[in-house]
């Protein structure tokens, strides 16, 4: 019979093999009974490599955060070293950031982290976060090829896929010894704090292998890796991209409207998918769910509490609130003046949208409707409004050549258009002249 805390220790591992999340495991049953007999610890690593992290690194945030409520030690380890110098990638060399600018993107980093995991020192489990900078700022080139470099078959580390896929165009040894870089890291925390698990991507699998086999050869010792799978959509084509760029945890580089649309506008083939993998509801929940949305999918449930969920976890419920008003405000059904003006703005940012500069006279708003590209020709903007269709922050406009003014800027300056029930458009006026 097994006490309620080893059951939980273990059942963190049943619950990622359901929800789909482990592409690679180096010795499950080992990982089991390491975990049955008590608390284990693990870190998932984060490079610097940009201001922010984003959705692929999310999803190791929230395996390491799973981790942690089953009662396992988390650390967060930022790559303040190996940020410095990239993993390889598999198209190119990585253009390398100045130490000043990586040191800063640290910080960002690691404030990002701290948000996932608890720290709370009354907890028997409380997180840690560290910096690799710390132990390698300092490392002489002698004693690093002598102590971790030779454990490294050349071979071997030809054999990987990302430097087999460069070798025709050219790797600089700086990206080819990446792997012993984050080995050591691996190695340091086992030393350190008697970390036996590493967590990450499947594409990193080489690199957390590697370091599990370093701690098997310098410390006779036993350490785990686990990976989970790269998150694709149906069509094929790498979750977490949109035509804009990378989906970023930062509000400044991913503004929280566009955050949740992106979840809520998630193709119905990958829904389910992404339930499981980013959001913490139970197997329960996640059927339930699953039959609704086949019964109904015009629903949209379960677009509706992935992103209510993800957002929530991101940004906070005060600001999943916000951006829910404005997404039912837009189409009508709230009270646009009501809004927060910074969330109004983000949100017509995303939408088609004019942006008058500063002087520039308010158009009509006939003209305001061609701009946007809500119609294509001043005679169907005033066919619009005759027809009862044509609404300017959800009232109705009865004469095509109104031209707003000051009174009728909404917070953070700007107008809201809209065409029938479902196309809107935004007017970001806040420089311009009425």
């Amino acid at each position: 019979m097994t006490d309620s805390g080893t059951e939980r220790r273990t059942q963190v591992l049943d619950d990622l093999e359901t929800r789909g999340l482990i592409a690679h495991s180096t010795d499950p049953d080992a990982l089991r009974a390491a975990m049955a007999s008590g608390p284990i610890t693990s870190y998932v690593g984060f490079d610097p490599t940009a201001p922010s992290l984003h959705m692929g690194n999310l999803l190791q945030l929230l395996t390491l955060r799973r981790l942690q409520l089953a009662g396992h030690n988390p650390i967060g380890l930022v790559g303040g070293a190996t940020g410095l110098i990239g993993d390889p990638k598999e198209s190119s060399e990585r253009v390398l950031n100045p130490k000043d600018v990586v040191h800063q993107w640290v910080e960002k980093v690691r404030v990002q982290v701290e948000k996932f995991v608890d720290f709370d020192t009354g907890l028997p489990n409380p997180a840690r976060i560290v910096n690799n900078y710390d132990w390698t700022k300092d490392l002489n080139t002698l004693d690093f090829l002598r102590d971790i470099g030779k454990h490294f078959p050349v071979n071997r580390m030809l054999g990987r896929e990302v430097v087999k896929a460069r070798l025709e165009q050219g790797i600089s040894y700086t990206e080819f010894s990446y792997v012993l870089l984050q080995s050591l890291d691996y190695l340091e925390l086992f030393r350190r704090y008697g970390c036996t698990l590493q967590t990450g991507g499947s594409d990193q699998w080489g690199n957390l292998t590697a370091g599990v086999e370093l701690i098997r050869r310098t410390e006779s010792g036993k350490a785990h890796a686990l990976a989970t799978p790269l998150v694709t959509k149906a069509d094929g084509t790498k979750f977490g991209k949109t035509e804009s760029g990378s989906v970023w945890l930062d509000r400044e580089l991913t503004s929280p409207y566009a955050f949740y649309q992106f979840w809520f506008n998630a193709d119905d083939r990958d829904v389910m998918q992404l339930v499981r993998f980013y959001t913490f509801r139970t197997a329960e929940e996640i059927a339930a769910l699953e039959q609704a949305t086949a019964e109904r999918p015009q629903a949209r449930d379960a677009q509706r509490l992935l992103a209510e969920d993800v957002t929530t976890l991101v940004h906070g419920e005060e600001e999943t609130r916000r951006v829910q008003e404005a997404s039912k405000a837009l189409f009508g059904q709230g009270e646009l003046a009501s809004l927060d003006g910074s969330t109004l703005v983000a949100a017509l940012r995303e939408a088609p949208h004019v942006e008058l500069g500063a002087g520039e006279p308010m158009p009509t708003y006939a003209d305001l409707l061609v701009k946007s590209g809500l119609v294509a020709s001043k005679s169907a903007a005033r066919r619009t409004v005759a027809e009862g269709g044509g609404y300017l922050n959800n009232e109705k406009v009865k004469d095509a050549e109104y031209v707003p003014g000051t009174d009728d800027l909404l917070p953070g300056g700007v107008l809201v258009l809209r065409r029938g029930k479902r196309s809107f458009a935004g007017v970001l006026a806040s420089a311009a002249q009425g």
